[in-house]
C-alpha cells in the first residue's frame, strides 16, 4: 500500500533471552542455542519451532543438575538460520551482555545444537566463556576459534545427514591441537537428537556440571566420564541404554 510498510517491515527482529532458571545467587550461567535453517528470507524465529522446542529439555535437564548454582537461559536468535546481516554469533554476544547487567562477571557455558553448535564454537572465543558443548554442530571444515583457556565438547550422531559428523571431526581436531576438546560419537543418532536424544541431553548436563561448577570427575557419568579420564574421543554405542 502506498505509503505504509509492508507488514515484514513491522516485525521485530531483535534476539529474545528466555530464562529457564535463574538462581538467587547462581555461581555460574549457561546459554542454551537452537539451531534452524532459514526460509529464504529474513524472517524471526519462533518460539515454536521443532528447533527451538527441542532444546527446552536440554535447558530444563541443566536447570535442574545445576541446582541452585547454575542460571540457565535459552536464546532465541533475531532471525532464522545463519542471517549474513546478524548472525547467531552477533546474537551471543548481545545475550552475553544481558546475563552480565543482571547477574555480573560469572563464568558461562554454552549448549548449541546445529547452526547453535556452530555460534557455540564461534562466539566461544568471547571473555567470560569457559565451556562450550557443541550438539551435532552444523559446520565448514574451515570453521576455527581461539577457545585456548576452554573447555569444549562434541556430541554428534554418526547417522547425521544434516550435519556430516565428518565435518564435526575435522573441525574438533584441528581445535584439540591448541585447547581442551573431547569428542563423543553417538551410534545410530541423527541430527533432530530424537533417537538416543537423552543421550545428548545428559552429556551436555554432566560436561557443564564438570567444566562450570567444579562437579569431581569420580562424581561424572556416562561417556562424558570417560572424556575427563582421558580419552578424549568415545564411541558410545547404540547398545548402549540412555543415561
Amino acid at each position: 500500500w502506498a505509503g505504509e510498510a509492508h507488514p515484514a517491515a513491522l516485525v521485530d527482529l531483535s534476539p529474545r533471552l528466555v530464562p529457564t532458571r535463574v538462581p538467587h545467587s547462581p555461581t555460574a550461567a549457561v546459554l542454551v542455542l537452537h539451531g534452524g535453517a532459514s526460509r529464504g528470507e529474513r524472517r524471526m524465529v519462533s518460539p515454536t519451532q521443532l528447533s527451538v522446542l527441542r532444546m527446552v529439555p536440554v535447558a530444563r535437564r541443566l536447570a535442574s543438575a545445576g541446582d541452585d548454582r547454575l542460571a540457565v537461559y535459552r536464546l532465541l536468535n533475531s532471525v532464522r538460520g545463519w542471517d549474513t546481516e546478524t548472525t547467531p554469533v552477533h546474537d551471543v554476544a548481545w545475550a552475553l551482555e544481558q546475563v552480565r547487567a543482571d547477574l555480573g562477571d560469572l563464568p558461562v557455558g554454552l549448549v548449541g545444537h546445529s547452526l547453535g553448535g556452530r555460534a557455540a564454537l564461534l562466539a566461544g572465543a568471547r571473555e567470560g566463556i569457559t565451556s562450550v558443548v557443541a550438539l551435532n554442530p552444523w559446520l565448514y571444515p574451515t570453521d576455527h576459534a581461539d577457545l585456548r583457556g576452554r573447555r569444549t565438547l562434541f556430541v554428534h550422531g554418526t547417522d547425521d545427514r544434516i550435519a556430516p559428523l565428518a565435518r564435526a571431526e575435522t573441525v574438533a581436531r584441528r581445535l584439540a591441537t591448541e585447547s581442551e576438546v573431547g569428542f563423543v560419537a553417538v551410534h545410530g543418532a541423527r541430527h533432530a537428537m530424537l533417537r538416543q536424544g537423552k543421550v545428548f541431553e545428559h552429556a551436555a548436563t554432566e560436561w557443564v556440571r564438570s567444566t562450570l561448577l567444579g562437579v569431581p570427575t569420580d562424581d561424572v557419568r556416562g561417556p562424558v566420564r570417560e572424556v575427563l579420564d582421558g580419552q578424549g574421543w568415545v564411541d558410545h554405542g547404540a547398545a548402549r541404554e540412555d543415561p
